[in-house]
Protein backbone atom coordinates (compact mmCIF):
# COMPACT_ATOMS: atom_id res chain seq x y z
CA UNK A 1 0.00 0.00 0.00
CA UNK A 2 1.45 3.80 -0.89
CA UNK A 3 2.29 5.90 1.39
CA UNK A 4 -0.12 8.94 2.00
CA UNK A 5 1.62 11.84 0.48
CA UNK A 6 2.19 14.45 3.39
CA UNK A 7 3.58 18.29 2.58
CA UNK A 8 5.30 19.46 5.34
CA UNK A 9 5.68 23.54 5.73
CA UNK A 10 8.91 24.68 7.91
CA UNK A 11 10.43 21.64 7.66
CA UNK A 12 14.01 22.67 8.51
CA UNK A 13 12.26 23.68 12.32
CA UNK A 14 13.21 20.93 14.79
CA UNK A 15 9.80 19.51 14.62
CA UNK A 16 9.94 19.69 11.19
CA UNK A 17 13.41 17.80 11.30
CA UNK A 18 12.07 15.49 14.54
CA UNK A 19 8.49 14.10 12.22
CA UNK A 20 11.00 13.05 8.83
CA UNK A 21 13.34 11.33 11.02
CA UNK A 22 10.49 9.24 13.05
CA UNK A 23 7.83 9.29 10.61
CA UNK A 24 9.10 8.52 6.79
CA UNK A 25 8.40 5.22 7.39
CA UNK A 26 5.00 5.42 7.33
CA UNK A 27 4.63 8.75 5.18
CA UNK A 28 6.00 10.33 2.10
CA UNK A 29 7.13 13.77 3.05
CA UNK A 30 7.67 16.51 0.79
CA UNK A 31 8.75 19.73 2.34
CA UNK A 32 7.48 23.54 1.83
CA UNK A 33 10.58 25.69 2.99
CA UNK A 34 12.42 28.48 2.16
CA UNK A 35 15.91 26.66 2.81
CA UNK A 36 16.51 23.50 1.75
CA UNK A 37 15.87 20.20 3.10
CA UNK A 38 17.68 17.48 2.76
CA UNK A 39 16.19 13.93 1.98
CA UNK A 40 13.16 14.48 0.49
CA UNK A 41 11.39 16.56 -2.46
CA UNK A 42 11.54 20.38 -1.66
CA UNK A 43 9.71 23.57 -2.69
CA UNK A 44 11.90 26.18 -1.97
CA UNK A 45 9.18 29.04 -1.57
CA UNK A 46 7.81 31.74 1.35
CA UNK A 47 4.33 30.89 2.30
CA UNK A 48 3.75 34.64 2.18
CA UNK A 49 3.79 34.28 -1.33
CA UNK A 50 0.72 32.69 -2.32
CA UNK A 51 1.62 31.99 -6.28
CA UNK A 52 4.70 30.37 -5.67
CA UNK A 53 3.72 27.66 -3.38
CA UNK A 54 0.82 26.37 -4.76
CA UNK A 55 3.44 23.79 -7.17
CA UNK A 56 4.04 22.03 -3.93
CA UNK A 57 0.13 21.04 -3.08
CA UNK A 58 -0.68 18.94 -5.86
CA UNK A 59 -1.10 15.77 -5.07
CA UNK A 60 -0.60 15.73 -1.47
CA UNK A 61 -2.72 13.43 1.10
CA UNK A 62 -1.80 15.77 3.52
CA UNK A 63 -0.35 19.22 4.91
CA UNK A 64 1.56 19.29 8.29
CA UNK A 65 1.86 23.39 8.97
CA UNK A 66 4.66 23.95 10.81
CA UNK A 67 5.36 27.10 9.34
CA UNK A 68 5.59 30.46 11.61
CA UNK A 69 7.01 33.47 12.71
CA UNK A 70 9.75 33.09 15.07
CA UNK A 71 12.02 35.60 15.35
CA UNK A 72 10.02 38.23 17.21
CA UNK A 73 7.17 36.45 19.52
CA UNK A 74 6.40 39.83 20.70
CA UNK A 75 6.43 41.78 17.37
CA UNK A 76 3.27 42.51 14.88
CA UNK A 77 4.55 42.80 11.54
CA UNK A 78 5.88 39.47 11.43
CA UNK A 79 3.24 37.75 13.06
CA UNK A 80 0.67 39.40 10.50
CA UNK A 81 2.59 38.83 7.11
CA UNK A 82 3.60 34.70 8.06
CA UNK A 83 1.42 33.19 10.54
CA UNK A 84 -1.90 35.43 9.65
CA UNK A 85 -1.27 35.52 5.97
CA UNK A 86 1.04 33.18 5.46
CA UNK A 87 -1.40 29.99 7.06
CA UNK A 88 -4.17 31.77 5.12
CA UNK A 89 -2.31 30.95 1.64
CA UNK A 90 -1.40 27.24 3.28
CA UNK A 91 -5.23 26.78 3.94
CA UNK A 92 -5.90 28.18 0.28
CA UNK A 93 -3.47 26.08 -1.34
CA UNK A 94 -4.97 22.79 0.36
CA UNK A 95 -8.16 23.05 -0.44
CA UNK A 96 -7.52 24.94 -3.91
CA UNK A 97 -5.55 21.40 -4.60
CA UNK A 98 -7.79 18.64 -3.01
CA UNK A 99 -5.59 18.16 0.05
CA UNK A 100 -7.99 16.04 2.92
CA UNK A 101 -6.42 17.28 6.14
CA UNK A 102 -4.62 19.73 7.34
CA UNK A 103 -2.71 19.19 10.59
CA UNK A 104 -2.29 22.88 12.53
CA UNK A 105 0.56 23.49 14.89
CA UNK A 106 -0.81 25.82 16.96
CA UNK A 107 0.78 26.85 20.44
CA UNK A 108 0.11 26.21 24.50
CA UNK A 109 0.88 30.11 24.20
CA UNK A 110 -2.95 30.45 23.07
CA UNK A 111 -3.42 29.81 26.65
CA UNK A 112 -0.96 31.17 28.62
CA UNK A 113 -2.41 34.41 29.88
CA UNK A 114 -4.13 32.71 32.08
CA UNK A 115 -0.74 33.13 34.06
CA UNK A 116 -1.71 36.33 34.68
CA UNK A 117 -4.29 35.81 36.88
CA UNK A 118 -3.12 36.24 40.06
CA UNK A 119 -6.22 34.37 41.81
CA UNK A 120 -5.44 31.57 39.78
CA UNK A 121 -2.62 28.77 39.90
CA UNK A 122 -0.95 28.73 36.51
CA UNK A 123 1.42 31.56 37.01
CA UNK A 124 2.66 30.68 40.33
CA UNK A 125 3.16 27.23 38.47
CA UNK A 126 4.61 28.70 35.58
CA UNK A 127 7.33 30.55 37.69
CA UNK A 128 8.24 27.37 40.10
CA UNK A 129 6.44 28.29 43.17
CA UNK A 130 4.97 25.17 43.64
CA UNK A 131 4.76 25.12 47.25
CA UNK A 132 2.09 28.53 46.96
CA UNK A 133 -0.61 25.84 44.99
CA UNK A 134 -2.20 23.37 46.64
CA UNK A 135 -3.27 20.15 44.64
CA UNK A 136 -5.34 19.42 42.44
CA UNK A 137 -5.72 22.32 40.51
CA UNK A 138 -8.29 23.03 37.87
CA UNK A 139 -6.84 21.67 34.35
CA UNK A 140 -7.75 23.98 31.61
CA UNK A 141 -9.01 22.31 28.56
CA UNK A 142 -9.60 23.10 24.80
CA UNK A 143 -13.13 23.86 25.20
CA UNK A 144 -11.64 27.00 28.22
CA UNK A 145 -11.92 30.43 25.97
CA UNK A 146 -8.15 31.03 24.99
CA UNK A 147 -6.07 33.56 26.51
CA UNK A 148 -3.15 34.41 24.51
CA UNK A 149 0.31 35.57 25.82
CA UNK A 150 1.62 37.44 22.34
CA UNK A 151 0.88 38.76 18.93
CA UNK A 152 2.32 35.11 17.96
CA UNK A 153 -0.46 33.08 20.29
CA UNK A 154 -2.91 35.41 18.52
CA UNK A 155 -1.56 34.58 15.28
CA UNK A 156 -1.97 30.68 16.25
CA UNK A 157 -5.75 31.63 17.25
CA UNK A 158 -5.99 33.59 13.86
CA UNK A 159 -4.83 29.48 12.29
CA UNK A 160 -7.28 27.79 14.51
CA UNK A 161 -10.23 29.91 13.69
CA UNK A 162 -9.13 30.14 9.75
CA UNK A 163 -8.95 25.74 9.87
CA UNK A 164 -12.23 26.14 11.59
CA UNK A 165 -13.81 28.02 8.63
CA UNK A 166 -11.90 25.11 5.90
CA UNK A 167 -13.43 22.68 7.68
CA UNK A 168 -16.85 23.90 7.92
CA UNK A 169 -16.74 25.52 3.87
CA UNK A 170 -14.71 22.80 2.17
CA UNK A 171 -15.68 20.03 4.44
CA UNK A 172 -11.37 19.48 4.96
CA UNK A 173 -10.67 17.60 8.15
CA UNK A 174 -8.31 20.08 9.97
CA UNK A 175 -6.85 18.91 13.47
CA UNK A 176 -5.28 21.32 15.84
CA UNK A 177 -2.25 20.74 18.21
CA UNK A 178 -1.84 22.88 20.81
CA UNK A 179 2.29 22.01 21.28
CA UNK A 180 4.07 22.17 24.66
CA UNK A 181 7.76 23.12 25.03
CA UNK A 182 9.63 20.83 22.56
CA UNK A 183 13.49 21.88 23.37
CA UNK A 184 15.94 20.84 21.21
CA UNK A 185 17.90 19.35 24.36
CA UNK A 186 14.60 17.21 24.93
CA UNK A 187 14.68 18.70 28.20
CA UNK A 188 13.50 21.72 30.14
CA UNK A 189 15.55 24.81 29.36
CA UNK A 190 13.90 26.94 31.71
CA UNK A 191 11.70 26.65 35.25
CA UNK A 192 8.88 27.92 33.74
CA UNK A 193 8.94 24.37 31.28
CA UNK A 194 8.29 22.18 33.85
CA UNK A 195 4.63 21.95 33.52
CA UNK A 196 4.54 22.56 29.90
CA UNK A 197 7.55 20.38 28.92
CA UNK A 198 6.45 17.47 25.66
CA UNK A 199 9.08 15.45 25.18
CA UNK A 200 10.60 14.86 21.48
CA UNK A 201 8.77 11.50 21.15
CA UNK A 202 5.27 12.55 22.54
CA UNK A 203 5.56 15.10 19.97
CA UNK A 204 6.10 13.01 17.14
CA UNK A 205 3.79 10.26 18.21
CA UNK A 206 1.21 13.37 18.53
CA UNK A 207 1.83 14.54 15.35
CA UNK A 208 1.34 10.76 14.08
CA UNK A 209 -1.77 10.34 15.59
CA UNK A 210 -3.86 13.46 13.76
CA UNK A 211 -2.08 12.35 10.64
CA UNK A 212 -3.67 8.91 11.08
CA UNK A 213 -6.89 9.39 12.65
CA UNK A 214 -9.61 9.09 10.47
CA UNK A 215 -10.78 11.82 8.10
CA UNK A 216 -14.46 11.61 9.67
CA UNK A 217 -12.72 13.57 12.20
CA UNK A 218 -13.38 16.77 10.18
CA UNK A 219 -12.25 19.51 13.23
CA UNK A 220 -10.36 19.83 17.14
CA UNK A 221 -8.00 21.00 18.51
CA UNK A 222 -5.26 18.97 21.35
CA UNK A 223 -3.11 19.95 23.91
CA UNK A 224 0.36 18.26 23.92
CA UNK A 225 1.84 17.96 26.78
CA UNK A 226 4.11 15.53 28.57
CA UNK A 227 3.09 14.09 31.65
CA UNK A 228 4.35 16.48 34.21
CA UNK A 229 2.81 16.66 37.70
CA UNK A 230 2.76 20.61 37.32
CA UNK A 231 0.81 20.26 34.07
CA UNK A 232 -1.86 23.07 33.77
CA UNK A 233 -3.34 22.36 30.43
CA UNK A 234 -5.58 18.97 30.26
CA UNK A 235 -4.69 16.15 27.96
CA UNK A 236 -7.24 13.90 28.28
CA UNK A 237 -9.14 14.96 25.37
CA UNK A 238 -5.96 13.72 22.80
CA UNK A 239 -5.60 10.51 25.00
CA UNK A 240 -9.40 10.05 24.16
CA UNK A 241 -9.92 10.68 20.68
CA UNK A 242 -6.55 10.11 19.36
CA UNK A 243 -5.35 7.14 21.13
CA UNK A 244 -2.44 9.63 21.96
CA UNK A 245 -0.27 7.54 24.99
CA UNK A 246 2.12 10.41 26.25
CA UNK A 247 5.70 8.92 28.33
CA UNK A 248 7.76 11.65 28.34
CA UNK A 249 7.75 13.90 31.76
CA UNK A 250 9.55 16.80 33.36
CA UNK A 251 9.57 14.94 36.79
CA UNK A 252 12.60 13.27 35.65
CA UNK A 253 14.48 16.46 35.91
CA UNK A 254 15.25 18.81 39.37
CA UNK A 255 14.12 21.91 39.49
CA UNK A 256 15.85 23.27 41.92
CA UNK A 257 18.82 22.86 39.09
CA UNK A 258 16.54 25.29 37.37
CA UNK A 259 16.28 28.42 40.16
Amino acid sequence: MAKPKVLITGASGLIGRLTIAGLSDKYEFSALNRRPVEGIPCLQADINDAAAIKPAFAGMDMVLHLSADTTDVMGWEGTMATTVMGTLNVFQAAQEAGVKRVVFMSSGSTMCGWEWDDSLPYGKLAGGEYDKVSAPWPLLTQETPPRPDSPYAVGKLFGEATGRWFSDTYDMSVLCIRLGAVLDTDKPKLLRHFPGYLSQADAVQMIDKCLAAPLSLKYDIFDAISENQYRWRDTNHAKEVLGWAPTGSSDNFNPDDYR
